[in-house]
């Protein structure tokens, strides 16, 4: 099942408040073209994501992403495509605690269970406090999870072409819904 217009509307309407709350500024259109990804699987407050765009050229993308509490960006990588070597991406938390999962080591006790946790292969902890950034290289599998209330991310990366993306769970589908 896949989210309503109305669901998507109620969770562009909260992300840009919790933006507004965190002091990053929106123009009106910008509010209105919050994306909601609930990646097809039709559980946003489970496995979903906000995203506010800034900006994304051939060289460079800048958005804010915004997670509510618990809510889960499902695990996936960026990879080549074309002359492209894949998309290379900063996180920066804003406000709140995220926890990223990365290629390396895992993590003997990891603080987050994610759903559909069958899906998920990458166990490397980094926790990211708020003033706290990460820079995550092209082709490396990745996911996060808000913490302890809703949190805000600024991504700073190269060309942003997530129909491109790769998730390790077969059933989702990157279809955004925007304002």
């Amino acid at each position: 099942m896949t989210m309503t217009d109305v669901e998507a509307e109620q969770a562009r309407g909260r992300a840009a408040m919790i933006l507004a709350d965190a002091g990053i500024a929106l123009t009106p259109e910008e509010a209105l073209r919050i994306e909601v990804a609930d990646f097809g699987l039709g559980e946003l407050e489970a496995t979903g994501l906000q995203l506010a765009t800034y900006v994304n050229t051939e060289r460079c993308s800048a958005k804010e992403l915004v997670l509510f509490d618990g809510q889960t960006c499902p695990e996936h990588l960026h990879p080549p495509f074309g002359d492209n070597i894949g998309k290379e991406e900063t996180f920066r938390v804003r406000r709140g605690t995220v926890y990223l999962y990365v290629e390396g080591t895992p993590t003997a006790d990891p603080r987050c269970v994610p759903p559909r946790a069958e899906h998920y292969t990458v166990w490397h902890e980094v926790r990211l406090e708020a003033g706290e950034q990460y820079t995550i290289p092209p082709g490396t599998r990745h996911w996060f999870q808000a913490v302890g209330g809703e949190a805000v991310v600024s991504e700073f990366a190269t060309m942003n072409c997530d129909e491109f993306d790769i998730f390790t769970d077969p059933d989702i589908r990157r279809v955004p819904a925007a304002g």
